[in-house]
């Protein structure tokens, strides 16, 4: 098979496996439904004279869509982070919480359940944290006028790791019987509770995110050179590289807060994703978009469909993105930028 060939199987992949992803997300469940129900479902606002059961109407719209979409929404936004803080700080293990916001999202969300327990308000309060913890490792970064790049990673990982101190003081003073569980499973990620008003609440965060990043990966191949290389062609490096971060932050934050800390996907996807389109950012970052999509509502999938209990989408991706990244590692691969 020639590389043209190739490359149009690797489109084809990337447009047609989200959508047979989200209709056959549908069919599963504990209530099953038949396809013909579904795609007559789907239609019925379009062509109001349709007859569809009420029971299957409320499971379509109210139960299971709104979850598909949080997974779409959450998998895409945390891989094309993940994608672009790989590419801007040219380190394969980077991913999209490098700079603390997961943590900082973590603890928000587990402050807000300890003092109210309202499900708005923990992803009002994880969404906040998320962009402060972020901010302040920025901030940190820029006090060391020489650290640079370095500076602002090990800044991200110290916050991080203060994050996650101040979620384990918050798990240590909660409700053992009432707190401490809804604060342990918003943290290992889940997908149960997401609606339509909570995926509005994150639409403008999540379109902004995106369009930056869209806007920016032809950026993001010239910083992949060097920021001199960059600077000669025209860019100043620091300003992209910020709006990229602030992109990223945005992405990242909103996904967090209606699905809890869901690790992997801003690791493993843009390396599954280099190794379907190469390394170029103008493909690569739609590329991401898609697997990581289809990725998170696969995984959301097999943690409703495996047992009757569901299983923590948090739990599932580190089980099966682990020997992903082993394989990847065994083939060698290793041209990520």
């Amino acid at each position: 098979m020639d590389k043209e060939s190739k490359e149009i199987i690797s489109i084809l992949l990337l447009i047609f496996l989200p959508i047979i992803l989200f209709f056959a997300s549908f069919l599963l469940g504990r209530y099953p439904i038949v396809p013909f129900d579904v795609i007559n479902t789907l239609l019925c606002p379009i062509f109001p004279q349709c007859e569809v059961s009420p029971t299957i109407t409320t499971i379509v719209f109210e139960i299971r869509l709104p979850r598909i979409l949080g997974a779409f929404v959450v998998g895409s936004s945390l891989a094309m982070a993940g994608v672009a803080f790989q590419s801007i700080f040219k380190n394969p293990l980077v991913s999209s919480d490098l700079l603390g916001v997961s943590n900082g999202a973590g603890f928000g969300a587990a402050l807000a359940i300890l003092i109210s327990g309202v499900g708005v308000v923990t992803q009002i309060f994880a969404f906040i944290f998320g962009i402060i913890s972020v901010s302040i490792t920025y901030m940190l970064s820029k006090a060391y006028k020489s650290g640079g790049i370095l500076v602002l990673v090990l800044s991200g990982v110290a916050i991080s790791a203060f994050f996650s101190a101040l979620v384990s003081a918050i798990k240590f003073v909660a409700d053992p019987n009432d707190k401490l569980p809804e604060i342990v499973y918003w943290l290992m990620g889940s997908l149960a509770s997401v609606t339509v008003d909570k995926l509005i609440m994150i639409l403008v965060p999540v379109a902004l995110g995106m369009i930056i990043l869209f806007a920016l990966r032809w950026n993001m191949n010239l910083l992949a050179m060097g920021d001199e290389e960059a600077q000669s062609l025209g860019i100043n490096p620091s300003r992209v590289r910020l709006l990229i971060i602030i992109g990223c932050t945005l992405l990242t934050s909103a996904a967090v807060s209606i699905s809890g800390i869901i690790g992997w996907i801003g690791l493993v996807i843009p390396h599954m994703a280099r190794m379907v389109v190469g390394s170029d950012n103008r493909i690569l970052i739609p590329a991401s978009l898609s697997l990581g999509a289809s990725f998170l509502l696969l995984i959301d999938n097999i943690s409703r469909a495996l047992i009757s209990i569901e299983i923590p989408i948090g739990v599932l991706t580190a089980i099966i993105g682990v020997p992903i990244f082993l394989y990847l590692l065994k083939r060698g691969y290793s041209e990520w930028a």
